[in-house]
């Protein structure tokens, strides 16, 4: 049986977590008698409790994240009622920061604040020879990179084969973007090239293709940026998939030619725009070129293969309705293949709480402590902007809706999709668990009803684009046009990988 079970509610089975496996890698002489255990927050915490406690440890060390702060909460009260003799030691970003005002804290024996690898250990040391701090709350020690263990080597070979598989070769951001945790760092921190590179090795070696980097300026230093591509270069194969995270406004020639080196599906590029607004911009200390943005954009859609995953965040201080959707078509124009359309959330510690007042921000109390109005944004309109953002999911970021997008669209992209959203909530009631077939039918009936689109021309599109989808059976409005229809296939499936 473990001394030291490691634990965390991840949002989905696929996600593995990297910070549990850096905290077992750093374990030092503590490692041997210490566990992983990952759950899920589709789990009742009840029967996380039972599993967690059939292995009887005496330390249980939980990440808490905004996604499962509140089972986790309910997973703690449980723990501590049935085995209050286990030392409950909590860590990660939602209890970082404003940790004496959460109920957890009361529950849990012990918090670290901040970076955990070295801190852990040190606690767990302590616990196991029976001399535990006096101290609740310990304020993690943040050691040089080089100083930690890799924590690579603990994927194990199912992780490798059936999750997404996450890695760093950078950590901290220099930017000072308000609504990020990020914004709290002082700089970016790079792992040291060559070792990072040799744990790539292994995990190549392992079998593992497709790579989800979680640096947040990957291409600030573009020697290493393109020493890493160049790695992946000469490895290439028709497995391979690399997920990065780019600063929209630097791009510079010789990164762009290593860019275009690789092949359709081997590159998604995720791009934070947030806001094209300069005023929004200025109020949230976020430095960007929105000219070489939008330049670089279209770059990479016109020269390269690489999937474009773009952000926009709705409700930002000083940015309204009109502002939001101009930003929205701005970026529809340069035709990144998504537009994530974010809600502005409440991260505790993030400094755009300094804007409560002054622009009237009301966030939603309980997790994930979304914007529920501002002094430009109602109540009414924020409820729909979330409906929007689910309603664009499903069909404008799907791929399911290739050739009936551009007619829904037309030349107003967001002032008609929020009639359409509108129209489709009012007829369904609910943005999730919406059949593909009824989806179906609610653009083909929205669609004439809301946009005024003529019918033959919606149907055509629309019969093209369900035939792609593999679907099996009929939906009534097609009915007709079965006998023409072209010969169903699976379609271009890009989308499929990047979720």
């Amino acid at each position: 049986m473990p001394d030291i079970v490691l634990t965390t509610l991840n949002a989905r089975y696929t996600h593995a977590s990297l910070g549990l496996r850096y905290l077992y890698a750093n374990l030092g002489e503590w490692q041997a008698g210490a566990r992983i255990m990952e759950f899920t927050i589709a789990m009742r915490p009840l029967d996380i409790a039972e599993q967690l406690l059939a292995v009887k440890p005496r330390i249980i060390g939980l990440g808490v994240y905004i996604w499962n702060i509140s089972e986790t909460t309910a997973l703690v009260e449980l723990l501590k009622a049935l085995a209050p003799e286990i030392t409950i030691v909590l860590g990660g970003p939602e209890i970082s920061h404003e940790t004496d005002k959460q109920t957890i804290t009361q529950l849990a024996d012990h918090i670290i604040t901040g970076a955990g690898e070295t801190s852990f250990r040190q606690l767990c040391r302590q616990l196991l020879n029976g001399q535990p701090p006096a101290r609740k709350i310990i304020a993690g020690e943040q050691v040089p990179l080089d100083q930690l263990e890799p924590p690579y080597a603990y994927y194990s070979d199912e992780d490798l084969r059936t999750r997404a598989i996450y890695v760093e070769a950078s950590r901290g951001c220099p930017f000072k973007c308000e609504f990020c945790l990020s914004a709290l760092d002082k700089t970016a921190y790079p792992f040291e090239l060559s070792g990072f590179l040799v744990e790539m090795e292994h995990l190549w070696q392992r079998g593992l293709r497709q790579f989800r980097f979680v640096d947040r300026t990957f291409n600030l230093k573009v020697q290493t940026t393109v020493a890493i591509l160049d790695f992946f270069l000469a490895r290439l194969d028709a497995e391979t998939f690399l997920h990065f995270e780019l600063v929209p406004d630097h791009l510079p020639d010789e990164l762009k030619e290593r860019i275009t080196r690789f092949p359709a599906g081997t590159l998604q590029f995720e791009i934070g725009i947030q806001s094209f607004n300069p005023t929004v911009q200025a109020l949230i200390s976020r430095k960007q070129d929105n000219g070489k943005s939008a330049e670089n954009i279209r770059w990479l859609r016109e020269h390269s293969h690489a999937h474009l995953h773009t952000d926009l965040i709705f409700g930002l201080p000083g940015e309204d309705l009109q502002s939001f959707g101009e930003g929205f078509d701005k970026l529809m124009a340069l035709d990144p293949h998504e537009i994530q359309m974010g809600i502005l959330k409440r991260l505790r510690g993030t400094p755009v709480i300094r804007h409560t007042q002054a622009f009237g921000m009301v966030f939603n109390p309980q997790p994930p402590y979304n914007i529920l109005r501002t002094d430009r944004v109602d109540f009414a309109t924020a409820q729909q902007m979330g409906r929007f953002a689910r309603y664009w999911d499903m069909i404008g970021n799907s791929g399911r809706f290739a050739h009936t997008l551009p007619l829904l669209l037309g030349d107003a992209p967001f002032s008609r999709f929020w009639q359409l959203s509108e129209w489709i909530y009012t007829q369904a009631q609910q943005t999730h668990q919406i059949a593909l077939p009824r989806l179906f039918v609610l653009v083909h009936q929205g669609g004439q009803e809301t946009l005024g689109l003529e019918r033959e021309a919606l149907e055509s599109a629309l019969l093209e684009d369900y035939a792609r989808t593999g679907q099996k059976g009929q939906i009534p409005f097609l009915t007709e046009f079965r006998r023409n229809a072209p010969a169903t296939s699976s379609g271009n499936q890009r989308q499929l990988r990047h979720t």
